[in-house]
């Protein structure tokens, strides 16, 4: 699991403070070559120095954001430069001092991402250390030898160290991504689950109104027929049952509009095109409405051409621009046209019925046209309503289409059958 960034900044300030607390204490008690006051001053102001810079640049580099790179790159820069001239200096004043380099190397490798260059920051911190080790010993030809060999020695279990806690750090950076991917595939598979559960709620009503209201509706139209037959034209209640009949009719008319928008849309067995061809054959045989289904590049007829969350919202959005014209539009001929438009996949449903009126998007008050625009913005597509050019009623859904395919364009036109 990935440590919080301010929690990970908190155990460098106890680690980092803790350290030059108890080398600033030995310091203050102990001295060397250069005299008691001027070895225990350099070596408590250059424990000094490496604190303000660790507030100053350090701690900024380790807690700032990603977002913020170049920022978090300059103090990191910064602070290294004063952690490795720091630790050279303090163990020139005091030799004791060039422990602190047990907490510098990790410094190093945790302000830098790449491998080589922490070999090579290390590399530079252990001479540094070995310069002021050897300084602070004497600067003699045996100290200096003493020096490199401890140095030496120190520099070698810091890359140990470094290449452990690099292969830490990958081996939970890649637990992590792949926590993460799980998550969002159980996160997937739910919503497909939830998808799933709601498509069969709807074909279970479908089903029941089909079943029990459409049957009662289409049973009350054809006793008010009979009921008209029998009373013959001139009765005085005839025009009372011909209103019913006719109220029947439209209560029924609305029944199958509800089947037809929540019927099951299958489109795992067949392409995208014929299921648009289905269904319009479906509306014309219910409605005697002309339908022409058109598709136009036929990329965009396959399911490896579009998403197929893309492929439903195109299904629905047809159902319902169709259920629109069967109530609104008092049209004879209707048409839905499928297409490319650069990036996108275009589904026009057109009719050459009474048109618009006064119609406004900032008046819709049912749940078709709104519906659709709020299905529409979960997959980043748009909907526009309009007037057509020769009467009529222009319905234009937007979607993106993943991947092109302008190598040819086609154009198929099938007329459902009645």
């Amino acid at each position: 699991m990935r440590i919080p960034a301010m929690t990970t900044v908190r155990w460098w300030d106890v680690a980092v403070g803790g350290s030059l607390l108890l080398m600033g204490v030995l310091a203050a008690s102990d001295t060397y070559r250069y005299g008691h006051e001027l070895g225990r001053i350099g070596a408590l102001a250059t424990l000094a120095a490496i604190g303000v810079g660790y507030l100053w640049f350090g701690r900024r580099a380790i807690d700032c954001p990603s977002g913020r790179a170049a920022q978090s790159g300059m103090a990191a820069t910064a602070f290294r430069g004063v952690l490795i001239v720091g630790v050279g200096v303090a163990a020139a004043f005091n030799p004791s001092l060039a422990t602190l380099q047990a907490i510098a190397f990790p410094l190093l490798w945790t302000l830098t991402d790449s491998f080589l260059v922490s070999v090579a920051l290390s590399a530079l911190l252990a001479m540094s250390a070995a310069a002021g080790l050897w300084l602070g010993i004497g600067g003699t030809a045996s100290a200096l030898g003493q020096a490199f060999a401890t140095e030496g020695i120190s520099f070698v279990f810091a890359i140990a160290m470094g290449a452990w806690i690099t292969r830490i750090a990958r081996d939970g950076n890649t637990q992590r991504r792949l926590y993460e991917e799980l998550s969002v595939a159980q996160d997937e598979l739910a919503a497909l689950h939830r998808d799933a559960g709601r498509a069969a709620e709807r074909e279970r009503l479908a089903r029941e109104i089909h079943d029990t209201i459409a049957q009662s509706l289409t049973s009350l139209v054809m006793l008010a027929q009979r009921a008209g037959n029998e009373l013959g034209p001139d009765s005085g209640a005839r025009p009372t049952v011909e209103l019913i009949e006719d109220t029947a009719r439209q209560a029924l008319t609305e029944a199958r509009t509800l089947v037809a928008a929540m019927s099951p849309v299958r489109v795992g067995d067949s392409t995208l095109a014929e299921t648009l061809r289905r269904l319009a054959a479906r509306f014309e045989r219910e409605t005697g409405i002309q339908v022409l289904v058109s598709v136009s590049a036929p990329g965009l007829d396959g399911l490896d051409r579009l998403d197929r969350e893309n492929e439903v919202v195109l299904l629905r959005c047809a159902q319902e621009g169709l259920a629109n014209v069967r109530k609104h539009s008092r049209a004879g001929a209707a048409s839905v046209r499928l297409e490319r438009v650069g990036t996108d996949a275009v589904l026009t449903v057109t009719d050459d019925g009474r048109g618009l009126g006064a119609y406004a998007p900032a008046h819709e008050n049912g749940f078709g046209l709104s519906g659709m625009r709020d299905r529409l913005a979960l997959v980043g597509g748009g909907l526009t309503v309009g007037a057509g050019e020769r009467g009529g009623t222009v319905l234009r859904v937007t979607v993106p289409a993943a991947g092109a395919d302008d190598a040819r364009t086609s154009v198929e036109s099938v007329r459902g059958e009645r």
